[in-house]
């Protein structure tokens, strides 16, 4: 337990800054889900809708170090091959 002051606050510091980012990871997740399953209901055009909507939210996150930049890019890179892979199919 903390026992300074400044202990206490950076604690209470701590707790609000852990529920913010959990809520925000849950939004990421939340948007990738969506493209998902845009994808496996096989419509493209509704599919490039909601990554367009979904890559915002992953930047975003990305920009506050949320997640790691290399992950938001590699996550946008496989939901969006896996888009195109919609036409071929």
């Amino acid at each position: 337990m903390a026992n300074s002051a400044q202990a206490r606050k950076r604690a209470r510091q701590a707790d609000k800054q852990r529920a913010l980012n959990a809520s925000l990871r849950s939004t990421l997740r939340t948007a990738i889900k969506r493209v998902r399953q845009a994808i496996e209901a096989g419509d493209k055009t509704t599919a490039q809708g909601v990554y367009q909507q979904s890559v915002a939210v992953i930047d975003r996150i990305a920009d506050k170090k949320i997640v790691h930049k290399n992950k938001a890019s590699r996550t946008k890179s496989r939901l969006s091959s896996q888009i195109k892979a919609l036409a071929a199919a």
